[in-house]
C-alpha cells in the first residue's frame, strides 16, 4: 500500500509539472484548453489516492462533482466576489465558466473510471492466481 502512495505521489507531481508547462508554454486551441482540463482531474485523482490508496469506489464521480462545482463557482465570478487581485491565483481558480471544461472533466473522469475497472479486475485475477 505504501508503494501505491509513492506511485500516486510521483504521478501527481509529474502531472502538475506537465500542467504548469502547458500553462506557461502552450498557447494553442486544443492542448491548453482541452487536454489540460482532462489532465487536471487526473491530477486530483492521483492527489486523493496518495491519502486514500484503496477502497473509494466512487472517486471518479466525486472528482467530477468537485470539478463541476469549481466550474459553477467560476460562473458565479468567485474570484471577483472574493476580491482576488493576484493574477496567478485568479488563473488557478479560474474566471470563466465553460461547458467545454465540464465535458473535458467528464472525459478525464471516464478515463479514471476505466483505469479503476481495469485495476479492479487485474487485482481480482491476480488474487485468484495466488489461490
Amino acid at each position: 500500500m505504501k508503494r501505491n502512495r509513492i506511485i500516486y505521489a510521483c504521478l501527481c507531481l509529474f502531472l502538475v509539472i506537465v500542467e504548469v508547462l502547458i500553462g506557461l508554454f502552450v498557447h494553442d486551441s486544443f492542448v491548453r484548453p482541452y487536454l489540460g482540463d482532462v489532465i487536471i482531474v487526473i491530477v486530483l485523482y492521483c492527489f486523493v489516492r496518495i491519502f486514500v490508496p484503496e477502497k473509494f469506489a466512487f472517486l471518479p464521480a466525486a472528482i467530477f462533482i468537485f470539478a463541476a462545482g469549481v466550474e459553477f463557482l467560476q460562473g458565479m465570478n468567485i474570484a471577483d466576489r472574493l476580491g482576488i487581485q493576484l493574477q496567478l491565483l485568479r488563473t488557478i481558480i479560474g474566471t470563466v465558466c465553460d461547458m467545454g471544461d465540464i465535458y473535458c472533466y467528464a472525459a478525464g473522469c471516464i478515463l479514471i473510471g476505466i483505469y479503476e475497472i481495469v485495476r479492479h479486475f487485474y487485482r481480482k485475477g491476480k488474487m485468484q492466481d495466488e489461490k
